[in-house]
Formats: C-alpha cells, structure tokens, sequence
C-alpha cells in the first residue's frame, strides 16, 4: 500500500517507521522543514527505542521518503494517515486548528486527483469530530462525497512513550472507527500482517474509546497514589497491597463493573469507601479523587431524578428496589434513595421488585427500609402489571427474567427509561424509550 503519513511527531514517525516495515510504501509529511530533512535523512526527529533503526532501515530499503508537499503526497499515495497535534486550549477542550488544516489541504490535493483516496484519523479527537467537523470539511474541500472515490475512517493509536514500537508490532487490538455498512477493507488490509483482533466501530465509538482509556488510565494512577499513601500511614506496604489486588483476574483486573449503568450500592461498596475515607481524614492525608466517589454515584441518582422529572409529576412505575437483582438487600440501595426523592418530591410511587418481601425483611436490613421509607409495603405490588396500570413512566432498574415477558407486554403507551441496558425494551411498539447513557 502506498501510505502518507501527515504529522511527523511522535506518533507520525512511529507509524512512519512500523508501517515501512510491515512493507509499506511511506511519505511522511510535515510543514517544518527541519523534520522533514531528518525523516529523509534516515534520522529519527524524536527519541524513542529501536525507531533510529527502523527510520534508518525505511529509508535506506526505499520504503520511506518525507516531503513538505502535500498534493505531491496524495497524488503520490493511496491512503493518508492523520497524525498531527491536538493539544489541550485554554478552556481544557481540544484545539483541532491543525486537524482542520492538514484535512483541508488534503481535500483541496483530492479535488485534483482522478483516483480514489482514504483518510485516516490517528490523531486523539473528541466523539463527533468525525462526522461533525472534519468528514464536512473533507467532502467541501475535495468536491465529493463520502463513497465517490472518497473513504475517511478513524484509527485511534494506543501507543505508550517509551514501548510504542512494541506496542505498534503487538496491540491488544486494531481498532477501526467506519460509516455504516463500511467494514474497511482497506485499513484490514493496512494491518494483515499484524496478529491482533481488529473492531470495526461507529465512527464516535471508536473516537471515544481513545478518550476513556486515556481518562481510565489517570483514573487508575490517581487511586493506586491516593490509596497506596492512605495504606502506607496505615504501616502497609502499599505495593504488596497492590500486587495482591492484581492477582484478582476475575473482579480487580477485569471487565467486571466497567459497565455503565446505574448508581451503586449496597451493605459493602458505600460502607467501605467512607471506611477507607476516614483513614485519610484520621491522618489528615488529602485524598480528593477518592473522596469524590460517593458524591459521583449520588450525581447518577440526581441525574436520573431529572430524567423522570422531565416528563411531568405523573405516576411511575419502578422496577428493582434491593441493590441488584435476586437479591432482598435493600441496604444503601440507589433505587431506595431514588424512591426517597420521588416520594419526597410528590410523585405517585408503585415498585415491583421479586426479591423483595417487606415483611420477611429482618435485621439490619429491615431497620434501614423503616428509617428510610417507612410505609413501603403501601407501594409495593405484586405483578408487572400493577405496577404499571395508569403509569406514565416506567423506571426499569432490574427484572428477573420470569417477568420479562409481562413487563414488555404491559409497556405500550408509556416512557421507559432504562438504567439496565435491556436491549428488548428499545423494541417495544409505540412505547417511548430512554436509555441511561446509551
């Protein structure tokens, strides 16, 4: 494949180089001279293991050459990958002035050519630039449309300074980002010769899959550095801590609750980040990331209050009043405390919930239900279907599956709003669905 690659920085040269080497015909592009003049010289502009050599290497086997021209470039290539700066502005929003520039410049070198072009986007945007930014500006520049000789895609990097050549040769995965119906040969072909799973995605999926694991990694940092200095004024070495921590495969180091839905909640989570949160305080040791769990999780219960609000005072249906489903715990339950807002806010309450049997409830469970909704065997049902005659909204939280089918038969007419991510509530006929944050 002939590639170009615009950006000659360090993801630019890092393609630049792994690209020549899966065999690839490579320009690199670039307005500053100075780079230019290394990439062709063979030398690396940035520093970075093992990349000397395979600049060097590209360049001497012919199979890398660098230009400042960039119609020169997409008349010389087939596909031009997009790997210029998107550094933060003053706002903290990303300034895409470059991005904007490069896809300009290769709209107006497109608009020349006879043959077919792809773009590729490798540089970090926010979810829509794609379709709202940059696919326009592309399709005015070149004087075509998506499909008319034209192809864009996004093609996130996952590259660690210091490893990114490893990391190009061995990725966990080659995600692409592709209009409907698009499964993009091109790119599949790019990538043939690397052994990784490749994901073709919505264009602003694959836009935002870059985003939350650059966010999800400073999350991870922020909770092993607060957390390892609480435990060590605890007299813990914090890295045994934490290694040990790493040998759950199954719940600490997994996909398990990197699931977006609802509030938690529960007789253990709450409880034991205000334990470990008043270890902090005991030692006066600040822990503002730590500290900003609990009122996150109640902003999810706000927040979904005002999605209720939203559609008027009228009677709601809740499904799922215990913490999750099969269980009668109701114990810091996020569906107790929403229940305690409706109430509190005037709104015609029913709840169905299997699990949950108000006069079997005993303990520590059964004193937490009397202090926080004391009266709650009066909105409690005993089907589906009283809990939803005369209901406006439907607050789907949790179902058991044995009442799935009278719960979707009973919905017509009214406004589901799903915290469960039930993929056969979006199908119901002439019912109005509302998905959390999907």
């Amino acid at each position: 494949m002939r590639i170009s690659v615009f950006g000659i920085g360090y993801v630019g040269v890092v393609s630049c180089g792994c690209l020549a080497e899966l065999g690839h015909e490579v320009i690199g592009v670039d307005i500053s001279a100075d780079k230019v003049a290394m990439l062709a010289a063979g030398r690396s502009p940035i520093v970075e293991e093992t990349i000397d050599d395979l600049i060097a290497n590209a360049v001497r086997d012919g199979n890398l050459t660098a230009t400042q021209d960039v119609a020169g470039a997409v008349a010389r290539s087939d596909v031009s990958f997009i790997s210029v700066g998107t550094p933060s502005a003053a706002d903290g929003s990303v300034a895409l002035g470059a991005v904007d520039a490069v896809i300009a410049s290769i709209g107006q070198a497109v608009r020349e050519k006879p043959g077919t072009h792809t773009v590729v986007m490798r540089s970090t945007v926010p979810p829509g630039t794609g379709e709202d930014r940059v696919i326009p500006i592309l399709e005015r520049e070149a004087g075509r449309k998506l499909g008319d000789r034209l192809f864009y895609y996004s093609n996130p990097e996952f590259l660690r300074e210091g490893s990114s050549v490893r990391d190009f040769r061995a990725p966990p995965f080659t995600l692409i980002g592709a209009p409907d119906g698009d499964d993009a040969p091109i790119l599949r072909q790019i990538y043939a010769p690397i052994s990784a799973p490749v994901h073709v995605a919505p264009l602003r999926v694959a836009e935002s899959v870059k985003h939350i694991s650059n966010v999800y990694h400073a999350v991870k940092l922020a909770f092993a550095n607060e957390a390892g200095a609480i435990l060590a004024a605890q007299g813990v070495d914090a890295r045994e801590a934490f290694r040990l921590l790493c040998e759950d495969r199954v719940l600490n180091v997994s996909p398990a609750y990197l699931r977006p839905g609802f509030a938690f909640g529960g007789s253990c989570l709450p409880k034991d980040v205000r334990s470990f949160l008043s270890l902090a305080d005991g030692h006066a040791i600040a822990a503002p990331f730590l500290k900003s769990i609990l009122p996150g999780n109640q902003a999810i219960i706000d927040r979904t209050f005002d999605a209720i609000a939203r559609h008027g005072r009228g009677s709601v249906a809740l499904f799922g009043l215990a913490f999750k489903q099969g269980t009668d715990d109701l114990r810091e339950s996020p569906f107790v405390l929403l229940s305690e807002k409706l109430l509190g806010r005037g709104f015609d309450l029913r709840i169905y919930d299997r699990s949950v049997r108000v006069a079997q409830l005993m303990g520590a469970n059964r004193a937490y239900i009397d202090r926080e909704i004391p009266h709650l065997e009066r909105l409690m049902v005993a089907t589906p279907e009283a809990a939803l005659d005369g209901a406006r909204v439907a607050v789907i939280g949790h179902v058991a599956p044995e009442d799935r089918p009278a719960l979707l038969a009973a919905l017509a007419g009214k406004i589901v709003i799903d915290l469960a991510g039930m993929t056969a509530l979006r199908e119901v006929p002439g019912a109005t669905y509302e998905g959390l944050c999907w």
